[in-house]
Formats: C-alpha cells, structure tokens, sequence
C-alpha cells in the first residue's frame, strides 16, 4: 500500500503537467494537448464517458505487481485519483478538491476478489476505508456477472449486476446503490454504468457509461477535456 505523501506528489505532478500542457499550447499551437501523467508513469486507456467525464488509467514504474491508478477530469480538470490492486481493491482514493485522501483499511472481513468475480461469476465484498481526517466508512454488497458481453466502441466488456452499501460504523447509512457496471477482464478494473443510489437525502439517478477508448497513439489519448455532455458544449 502507497503512503500519502506519494499520491500527494501524484496530484503535484498531475498539476505540474496540466500547466505545461498550457504552456505547449502557447508555443507550439499545433501540438495536440494531453494530460500530463506523473513522472515514471505510463497510461494505457482512455475512457470518455457519457457525462462529462474523462477517465485515464495508467501504472507507475517501481510499483508492486498488479497495482494502476486512474485520474477522473471533468470540465473544470481534475476530481478523483485513485489506486487499485490486482483485484480492483480500492488501495487509496483522493478526492482533489477537498484533499481527503482515503485508505483501505488492513485486514477486510471478505475483500473484493476480480478474480472470484471473472471465475464464478459472482463476489461479495465487506471492508471499510478510512480518511485522513479520521472518518470510517463500511462497504458491503456484491457483483454478478449478468452473462451479458457488451461491445462499446470496439471494446468488449462484461456487464455486472451490482449492489453496495456504505454506512459508518455505528451503522448509519451513507448511500446504497444498484445498478450495472462493466468489467474488461484483461485490464481488471471496473468501468461505470447506470445505478440508482440512496442517501438519508434522497435518490438520484446516474446513466453514465463508456462512450469512446482511445489508446497510446489515437489522438483522444490522455485528452485534456471531456468530450460528452459538458456544459460549454450545451450553451
């Protein structure tokens, strides 16, 4: 597991790339803009997703086998950092604009499995995070594979069936959700689909999914911007 300091000098040298990407706009115009990774760290997928989210997933030289991370943009930059495992554990998780960083903590009652899910089909899962600021939530739920393939831009993707719940250690609710995602069994990691969440507040509705992949070469490749359903293109 990575130490805070290292996912804040991530989110420093995100933003150190972020402003000289503005600065190669500057002096060479004709340059196509990308989002500058960390130093020693090389992406292999971007995801532009139906509402106003661009996502980048990539690994880092000198880190343990099976460990990636992602940076989610919307039209305003950066909001989220995170770091997986092999299993699509959720190591850390940065929330950038209110710089609370969240821990995976030792020792989970049942940790997610990818590889329980990809091989039976089905994994339960019951762990619990916690933040900087000394803040424990607790995540329970499952995903099913519904035995559906799904292609998305030539991308072959597994539909899950999933359910999940957050609640603080008193048991008091936080959210609870159902709805679909997908998996890509040779990446190992979970994209977003649509869901139905509940909080003590309310319910909402969340229909975001894959729309386009770009890979090392193609021009959208560690895009800048989000390309889908972002307010400058709605006015």
């Amino acid at each position: 597991m990575k130490s805070t300091g290292w996912i804040t000098r991530c989110i420093v040298m995100m933003a150190l790339g972020l402003s000289g990407a503005v600065q190669a706009q500057i002096t060479a115009p004709d340059e196509v803009e990308r989002f500058g990774l960390p130093e020693g760290c090389t992406g292999f997928v971007t995801v532009q997703y139906k509402l106003c989210q661009v996502t980048h997933h990539y690994t880092c030289e000198g880190d343990p086998e099976g460990i990636q991370h992602r940076v989610d943009l919307d039209d305003d930059g950066p909001f989220f950092v995170s770091t997986i495992d092999s299993e699509a554990q959720w190591i850390e998780s940065l929330d950038v604009r209110s710089n609370i960083l969240d821990t995976l903590d030792p020792a989970p009652e049942n940790p997610a499995s990818f590889t329980d899910l990809a091989r039976k089909g089905r994994d339960d899962f019951n762990f619990s995070t916690t933040s900087e600021v000394g803040e424990t939530i607790i995540y329970q739920g499952r995903d099913l594979l519904t035995g559906e393939t799904v292609i998305i831009d030539d991308v072959p993707l597994l539909r899950t069936d999933t359910y999940a719940r957050a609640t603080r250690p008193d048991g008091t609710l936080v959210w609870e959700s159902r709805g679909n995602e997908y998996i890509h069994l040779d990446w190992r990691l979970f994209l977003a689909g649509q869901s139905v969440t509940r909080t003590p507040d309310g319910s909402f509705q969340d229909e975001d999914e894959p729309v386009e992949f770009h890979f090392p070469g193609d021009p959208g490749f560690l895009a800048l911007e989000p390309e889908y359903n972002c307010r400058a293109l709605l006015l």
